[in-house]
């Protein structure tokens, strides 16, 4: 017997961010955390269960993974598996259109993709509420890639009540300008910096509490439409989470030389009367909050000193899609 399933989903930038878990194992996050789904990142990911197989098999843009890879991917799908009460491997073929661990939101579109192609191949057929929750065990941030636009994955109590909602579709001439510093692999993964700090960081101690503060504010601000408010929190919040950072044992950075020139760039564009704010993930990569109308007279001032390649143009994205 042979169940396929085949979803894409789209990354997601986080503007009030998530940093910090309260629980490792269901991946519970110390706060609160509201993203922007954006339509220029995505995953496409099938999987294929086949009672004739012995082991799982993971490709990632058609190149067979190593088994510490896949038994990661393996881990996952054990949750649709044993909900379903199913015993098959699969094949699970990903193509990532995404650079992998550039804190690019790789992950929380990997995951996203990969829980709804289990879901359709399953048979279970889980509503996007259920689905968030399952793709949070993957990846936090996968939990808000399950809808488009802006999304909030709620704290919650427990791992039952920690999940994502949508917030607005951010069809009101919402934009972003990604500029891709270095899309490399990072030296230090998010998951280890995200524990260093929490453990370490005398800083960190209030970051929560803020989180929750920041969560309120721009919540209140989509529901206005008032971007200006949106863009200072967003700007504040990601500055504070990598100032929490710069605090841990040993003193992490993502930044890079370039991190700081996009900024500069940015609040230069500001005193110019283009409102734009920046913000930056778990990476030296900078994402540009902005008026959709506006992105590409931002795109062209930053084409003086980055290269086409560099700058990347993109409206909201849509929830997970089925192929």
């Amino acid at each position: 017997m042979i169940n396929r399933g085949k979803a894409r989903a789209y990354g997601n930038i986080a503007l009030i961010k998530y940093w910090g878990k309260r629980d490792e194992k269901y991946i519970l996050p110390m706060n609160s955390s509201l993203s922007l789904t954006i339509e220029c990142f995505y995953t496409e990911t099938e999987v294929i269960f086949d009672d004739s197989l012995s082991e799982d098999y993971f490709y990632l843009n058609d190149v067979f993974q190593d088994k510490a890879t896949t038994n990661k991917v393996s881990s996952f799908l054990d949750l649709f598996r044993q909900f379903a009460d199913i015993n098959m491997k699969a094949i699970v073929n990903s193509k990532n259109f995404v650079p992998t661990a550039a804190g690019l939101a790789s992950s929380a579109s990997g995951y996203a993709a990969l829980a709804a192609a289990a879901n359709i191949a399953s048979g279970l057929n889980l509503g996007p509420k259920e689905l968030s929750m399952y793709a949070r065990q993957g990846s936090g941030s996968a939990t808000r890639s399950i809808y488009g636009g802006f999304v909030e994955w709620q704290r919650g109590t427990s791992e039952k009540d920690s999940y994502a909602i949508p917030i607005d579709d951010a069809k009101w001439d919402i934009g972003m300008v990604i500029v891709i510093v270095n899309s490399k692999e990072k030296s230090i993964s998010s998951r280890e910096g995200m524990k260093r700090t929490v453990k370490t960081s005398p800083f960190y101690k209030v970051w929560a509490q803020c989180a929750e503060d920041d969560i309120k504010v721009i919540k209140s601000a989509i529901k206005d439409r008032d971007f200006e408010k949106l863009g200072f929190i967003t700007e504040r919040n990601g500055l504070m989470m990598h100032g929490t950072m710069l605090g841990a044992v040993p003193p992490l950075s993502y930044w890079e030389p370039d991190s700081i020139l996009v900024m500069q760039i940015v609040r230069q564009l500001r005193n110019e009367g283009i409102l734009c704010y920046f913000t930056m993930d778990a990476g030296p990569n900078v994402k540009i909050l902005c008026r959709l109308s506006e992105s590409y007279k931002i795109k062209e001032r930053l084409r003086q000193v980055f290269a086409e390649d560099q700058i990347i143009v993109t409206g909201p994205g849509p929830g997970i899609v089925v192929l």
